[in-house]
């Protein structure tokens, strides 16, 4: 959805329902945990509500993952070596 989304510059609920494989209710739903996260912008325009993706919210949250996932494989190296020691 954020690809698609990035990819128009904006979108509506109702032109992501045209291109997704659910209904458009459900993509409302995402809409709003993305734009609860910070992840979208949410503008009204008319009757349409148009979202817009954060690059700088993603950027952030790209750098946060992969920081989590290098601790995750430190741990995981770190328990491989144990269990091939003993």
């Amino acid at each position: 959805m954020l690809d698609l989304i990035a990819e128009q510059g904006e979108a509506t609920a109702t032109s992501l329902a045209v291109r997704l494989p659910v209904s458009r209710q459900a993509i409302v739903k995402h809409l709003a945990v993305l734009d609860a996260a910070g992840l979208v912008t949410a503008a009204r325009v008319g009757r349409e509500v148009r979202y817009a993706v954060r690059p700088d919210a993603l950027d952030a949250t790209a750098r946060w993952m992969s920081a989590l996932a290098s601790e995750w494989d430190r741990r995981l190296a770190a328990l491989k070596r144990i269990a091939e020691s003993g």
